[in-house]
């Protein structure tokens, strides 16, 4: 992706001048030094304010104080009651989308309260999405390569395996996916899917088989808002997790443990309280799952009742000594166990923290406890397990607009790749169907380099990022990843990817015309950082990005002189050059800043 050989100093120092010599331009003492890019490196406190009297005047920049300085602390599981600005707006968006954009924050904003834009989030389509395609046939390639069973632009999800076209039938649907968090209208369908296939981790690598993957994707966007208990049945049966945790090989002659282990620890009850299930729970459920196995033609499910445990199953004091009843009718022996396990009040409190972890922030103290997750559970069981409440119920509450809560989490590699490209309203170019598959293979495979590529978690818990104490989001963030990071929002500000005949790069002046008045540099700051930022920031950056913009003058018609001179003639290369070049600077030293890690 661009051109590596130039060091990514040489490339920060031909672009940006050096915070501290542009403000030893425009007068400051040399006792100022700039902030720290990555305070989570060094130290230092993000969005500390600094107060800065010795800069002119005229460099000063203007701070505007309005109702997006507001904020909410403290608050528990009561509606969300507070001014409805674009803080709160933008907030709701990042949390449930893969990244802000400006069309649907202001979406957001008319809706008028945080009642109307929560159940717009939880407003998912009903149907099934467009399926992927073959676009991977290239007749180019060495040797070339063409997908016998599917033309081009053709959706494979129903053709027959094929060993050869399994490995690009993935990687199509892969790709898929991302696009789809890229494209995706202004609603919770995507984060949820990614939240399940996180929560019932898989990994598209365990079984090579595309139509399988796919149609696994399928199952937890369809169940994503749906009933939980109905969901962990059809998760039990689904293709993809039979064949990944061995549920296929488990028989009444050689039971496997795996899955029944899975579904209590990880899916269901969790092991988070001193009272929990027992060795034997999980012998006992293996047992009751036996028989469940795949078609080795179809691989699809199928019951076979010559291999299933027909025997008379008990459980622990856990499960208030329970006996499930043996049979050989295995699908109502698993509704039996569901029906056991479900009434544990550890599955809507486990649920309800995994999701809270997800949604709004990984520390759990007995104050978020007591007062967000417990009662939320409460609303869980009372709806019988249907998630879309639960979530609404937590998407509309105080504490998830409290103000501690807003910029606390470290975005995910999706969020920061997809979040780009949302963020500065760009699609991916498909100049052919070749190009289109292998610019969005380009970048999940990047994001597998920042330690997230979609469909192949590293282990049945899923990412670590949600469950590994006590770093949790703090793992996205290394020496290496950071650098790749920057590697990323560099490129694409200043030399873009080259995708066949067309190139993808921020269009930095269309990103900023979108703004309410883009010749004043002062409003314009603030609608950037009030999209692009979950938090407010010092005034010394806001100070060093009104610099970038005035080219180190003093004065702000410097740049409204600049604007105005483009825009009056749009064709002129000089005044062109002048405004572009000025605006991928600041937005390039933006998407450094440790603000643009997080949401």
């Amino acid at each position: 992706m661009g051109d590596f050989k130039l060091s990514r100093r040489r490339f920060i120092k031909k672009m940006a001048p050096l915070p501290a010599e542009a403000l030893a331009k425009a007068g400051v003492l040399t006792s100022v030094t700039s902030p720290p890019v990555k305070p989570w490196l060094t130290g230092a406190k993000v969005g500390v304010n600094v107060h800065i009297e010795h800069l002119p005047a005229a460099f000063q920049y203007t701070e505007r104080f309005d109702a997006q300085n507001e904020f909410t602390l403290q608050g528990g599981l009561d509606p969300y009651q507070g001014p409805w600005t674009k803080a709160e707006a933008a907030h709701l968006l990042r949390r449930t989308t893969f990244g802000l954009k400006k069309a649907h924050l202001d979406q957001m904003l008319a809706l008028g309260t945080a009642e109307a834009a929560v159940d717009a989030v939880l407003n998912v389509p009903t149907m099934l999405p467009t399926p992927p395609i073959n676009n991977y046939n290239n007749l180019g390639a060495v040797p070339p390569y063409a997908d016998p069973n599917v033309p081009s632009g053709q959706t494979w999800v129903n053709a027959p395996y094929d060993v050869d076209a399994e490995g690009y039938r993935i990687e199509s649907w892969r790709g898929w996916w991302l696009n789809r968090m890229i494209e995706g209208d202004a609603n919770i369908q995507e984060k949820m899917t990614l939240f399940w296939h996180n929560h019932f981790a898989t990994k598209s690598e365990a079984i090579f088989h595309g139509r399988t993957v796919y149609n696994h994707n399928i199952m937890l966007r369809a169940n994503a808002l749906g009933n939980f208990k109905a969901f962990v049945k059809t998760v039990t049966l689904d293709p993809l997790m039979l064949y990944f945790l061995n549920g296929y090989l488990n028989n009444v002659a050689s039971p496997d443990e795996n899955y029944s282990r899975e579904l209590q620890e990880l899916f269901t009850v969790g092991k988070e309280s001193a009272n929990t299930y027992s060795e034997d729970d999980v012998v006992v459920a293996a047992r009751i799952l036996t028989g469940w196995t795949l078609n080795p033609q179809t691989l699809e499910t199928v019951f076979l009742p010559q291999l299933h445990d027909a025997g008379f199953k008990v459980f622990s004091s856990f499960y208030n000594n329970t006996i499930i009843q043996g049979s050989s009718n295995g699908d109502a022996e698993l509704d039996a166990l569901l029906n056991m396990i479900f009434q544990k009040e550890e599955v809507s409190l486990f649920m309800c923290r995994e999701i809270y972890r997800f949604f709004v922030y990984y520390k759990i103290d007995a104050d978020v406890e007591a007062n967000v997750i417990v009662p939320l559970a409460q609303i869980f069981r009372d709806n019988n397990y249907e998630i879309a409440p639960m979530m609404r119920a937590l998407l509309l509450s105080e504490h998830f607009f409290d103000a501690v809560n807003k910029g606390c989490q470290i975005k995910t590699p999706l969020d920061l790749t997809a979040g780009v490209l949302r963020n500065y309203n760009l699609s991916l170019p498909s100049p052919t169907l070749y190009d289109q598959y292998f610019i969005r293979l380009s970048i999940n495979f990047f994001c597998g380099a920042l330690q997230m590529l979609p469909g192949d978690p590293p282990n049945v818990a899923g990412w670590p990022a949600y469950r590994q104490s006590p770093n949790f989001y703090r793992v996205w963030i290394s020496s290496d990843t950071i650098r790749n990071r920057n590697i990323l929002t560099d490129v694409m500000s200043f030399a873009g990817v080259d995708v066949g005949t067309e190139k993808l790069i921020i269009n930095h002046i269309a990103f900023a015309a979108q703004f309410s008045n883009p010749s004043d540099p002062n409003i314009l700051i603030d609608e950037t950082l009030a999209l692009l930022f979950p938090m407010p920031v010092s005034l010394l950056k806001k100070t060093f990005l009104k610099s970038i913009l005035l080219s180190g003058q003093f004065s702000d018609h410097y740049w409204t002189d600049a604007w105005n001179a483009y825009i009056n003639n749009p064709n002129d290369p000089m005044a062109f050059q002048t405004v572009w070049f000025r605006l991928a600077s600041m937005h390039k030293y933006i998407m450094n800043l440790a603000e643009y890690q997080l949401i």
